[in-house]
């Protein structure tokens, strides 16, 4: 990706995509959900016999809450090549069609000031794919997926801290000059914890995650952690004085 050449006091924007940049819950979501299900019931089950539906919930949910991510409890516990769980759970069928977004999306990106990278923890096929779709490729510097995510030899996926200070001296920033935007909370709140600022995006949080509900906050107040909340980018310009 183009490389943007921008004032060194500038901000570093570091955009998720699902949920942020895209309505992922309108049936991306559900279809990676129903994928992740038949993966896990596999591997869960007896090599003839899947595990129940009950046994896969409990994995993801506990894998979720204990890791942040489903896919790092599949590693740990049950010797999952992280290829094959992305590649299998990421298996769409018309892409295009499923995504949604909202309008004048590349008009507000190219509103603020500064560098932007897309930073998420989707695997870079599926990422690209997106990024392309919704004509974004130009507006990011670089695409740090979740393959790019490892630290000592370890898949350390948002919300790891230890990631983030790897990320942020690898560009060059301090955590004072980086902002995340983001719909998930957990993510944000580690960010933050490094002084990294932060913005809350929560229109599309019907499923804040592929695991579902369960990973829904109880409600919609903005955490202390979270410097600005936005339903859309469409007013992120408007509050930029509130990240300085």
């Amino acid at each position: 990706m183009p490389v943007s050449h921008t004032n060194p006091s500038s901000p570093l924007w570091l955009f998720d995509l699902d949920n942020t940049l895209h309505d992922a819950s309108h049936s991306i979501f559900p279809a990676i959900s129903a994928n992740m299900n038949v993966f896990i019931a596999r591997v869960l089950g007896d090599g003839v016999t899947p595990a129940t539906p009950e046994a896969v919930d409990a994995a993801r949910l506990l894998y979720w809450k204990r890791y942040g991510a489903t896919l790092l409890g599949m590693i740990r516990h049950h010797q999952v090549r992280a290829a094959d769980f992305l590649e299998e759970t990421h298996a769409l069928g018309d892409l295009q069609q499923m995504i949604r977004t909202e309008r004048g999306l590349k008009r507000l990106l190219r509103a603020l000031p500064g560098r932007k990278i897309l930073f998420t923890n989707a695997p870079t096929r599926y990422s690209t794919d997106v990024v392309r779709h919704l004509g974004l490729r130009r507006h990011f510097s670089h695409h740090v997926a979740i393959e790019d995510m490892h630290v000592h030899g370890q898949l350390r996926p948002k919300p790891s801290k230890l990631m983030m200070r790897r990320l942020l001296r690898k560009y060059g920033v301090s955590a004072r000059r980086a902002i995340l935007v983001e719909d998930t909370l957990a993510n944000l709140r580690s960010a933050k914890q490094l002084g990294v600022r932060t913005v809350w995006i929560t229109q599309y949080l019907r499923m804040s995650d592929p695991i579902g509900a369960a990973a829904l906050p109880k409600m919609l107040k903005r955490p202390a952690y979270v410097d600005v909340k936005v339903k859309s980018l469409r007013q992120l310009a408007a509050r930029l004085h509130r990240l300085r």
